[in-house]
């Protein structure tokens, strides 16, 4: 039978993933093994075509640029800690954690780390701004041909707008975060099963 810490020894660097993720170590063995369910072939990583297989990101109409995140710099492979960090931004925040230490990094699911994840999500370029054109994509994904190209394009200049307060018709990051003050992202980007 063997204990869940013996399980546990199974996968690579367990303890440094543990605490940079803040996963619990049942949590990082249920995704262990659902890493290497979804890799079929036993190579040790995952590429796109094994992460499509995942039904939520399949329906999602963001699921390619989710799917891009977990592949930075172009990499055409992601390890077991790689999958794991960027299933960390969606990690329910601790309400029981107490003040945390300045000198370590922030934690993957923070609000901070959860809107920058968010943010990337928009800036199809990466230049570190989410332009007009940007946007008009992004939302042309998430609401397919529910309204009309001329009602997308009002509802992206009128977002761009209101969240653009420097004037220079692009979102950056700062203003970006702003824009989604009173937005409970916490709970928009949490999935409960991962805790």
């Amino acid at each position: 039978m063997g204990s869940r810490s013996s399980h546990a020894a199974l996968i690579p660097d367990v303890e440094n993933i543990r605490r940079e993720t803040g996963f619990s170590q049942a949590s990082l063995l249920r995704l262990y093994h659902r890493f290497r369910a979804l890799d079929r072939s036993k190579k040790g990583y995952l590429s796109r075509a094994d992460l499509q297989q995942i039904g939520a990101l399949a329906v999602n109409p963001l699921g390619d640029r989710i799917i891009d995140s977990f592949f930075p710099d172009g990499s055409q492979r992601v390890d077991f800690s790689g999958f794991v960090r960027v299933l960390a931004h969606f990690r329910p925040i601790d309400d029981d954690t107490g003040v945390r230490d300045p000198k370590q990094p922030e934690p993957l699911n923070s609000r901070t780390n959860k809107l920058r994840f968010a943010f990337q999500l928009y800036d199809l370029d990466q230049d570190g701004k989410i332009s007009r054109h940007e946007m008009l994509q992004v939302l042309r994904l998430m609401v397919g041909v529910q309204v009309t190209e001329e009602q997308l394009e009002s509802i992206t200049d009128r977002t761009v707008q209101e969240a653009d307060e420097d004037g220079d018709g692009a979102v950056s990051f700062l203003e970006f975060t702003k824009s989604l003050e009173k937005m409970d992202i916490e709970q928009k980007m949490s999935i409960r099963i991962l805790k």
